[in-house]
């Protein structure tokens, strides 16, 4: 009688557990980059380069979802990947741009923009496994994500490429908007998950057309893109606050709704039931 072969043990890393991980480095090589081009005073290849890494950060979950590669390893380095390409860097690029005007306050305020970034990060990592979220059972963002306020802290920087107003780049200026985006990140405000949202089956061609429309205008008119689309995201806050409050209002009518007790059937009904 032949004895079974007894089962090979498979060696080595599935690839597919490295492709996310190496989008995610790919996108802190990115954030760090957008440093160096600072400190050569190349700003639009700076803020360039933050933009690229805000992108990969976008496609690492999902390139992880695509292979089945989650894993508690690839979250953390998510985490720190944003908390330096979007905390860190965009705080450096807009110090040596413009806030070293006012050295000391400037320095502080670049401070509280990456300590806030990480901060926002932290307490998303410690809800990870918290059952209780009303704001994303809802489909809402408790605050502003990290990529987006990034993208918001920079705006400045966009509307001075097509602008040569001298006032876009007064540190006077950059300062309270800058503390202003970093409060809003750490903040318990609501804001609309965009993987939340859901089209509709009658404007699925619009909205290709909408996402072909806003490539065309990136590739020719980026600046002037980007500025439009912080000033739209921005207007939608308001209206996020408000259809959360709409939803806490309606659960709060829900739970309160007293539970009617169960009433025995009747003898008569039964029996008529029962023939």
């Amino acid at each position: 009688m032949r004895r079974p072969l007894p089962r090979r043990t498979p060696r080595g890393l599935p690839l597919r557990a490295v492709a996310p991980n190496a989008v995610t480095a790919l996108a802190l090589c990115f954030g760090l980059t957008g440093i160096r081009y600072a400190i050569s005073s190349e700003w639009e290849t700076a803020v360039t380069m933050i933009m690229i890494a805000g992108v990969l950060d976008g496609l690492d979950g999902t390139v992880a979802r695509m292979v089945r590669g989650e894993s508690r390893f690839g979250a953390e380095l998510d985490s720190l990947s944003d908390a330096i390409s979007f905390g860190v860097s965009p705080a450096i690029i807009l110090y040596l741009w413009t806030l070293r005007g006012i050295p000391r306050v400037g320095w502080i305020v670049a401070l509280v923009f990456a300590v806030f970034c990480a901060l926002r990060l932290a307490r998303f990592n410690a809800n990870i496994d918290v059952t209780e979220q009303p704001h994303k059972s809802a489909g809402f963002l408790t605050g502003i994500p990290a990529p987006a306020g990034a993208g918001l802290a920079m705006l400045p920087l966009y509307l001075s490429f097509w602008n040569d107003q001298p006032l876009l780049r007064s540190p006077w200026l950059v300062m309270p908007w800058v503390a202003l985006i970093a409060t809003l990140m750490v903040s318990s405000i609501a804001t609309y998950s965009w993987g939340s949202l859901k089209l509709r089956n009658n404007i699925r061609f619009e909205a290709i057309v909408v996402v072909v429309i806003l490539g065309a205008a990136l590739i020719s008119a980026p600046w002037h893109t980007l500025s439009a689309i912080c000033l739209a995201y921005l207007a939608t806050m308001p209206f996020s606050v408000s259809a959360y409050r709409r939803v806490r209002r309606l659960r709060g009518a829900l739970a309160a709704e007293p539970q009617l007790p169960l009433q025995a059937p009747d003898e008569r009904g039964s029996e008529t039931g029962a023939r």
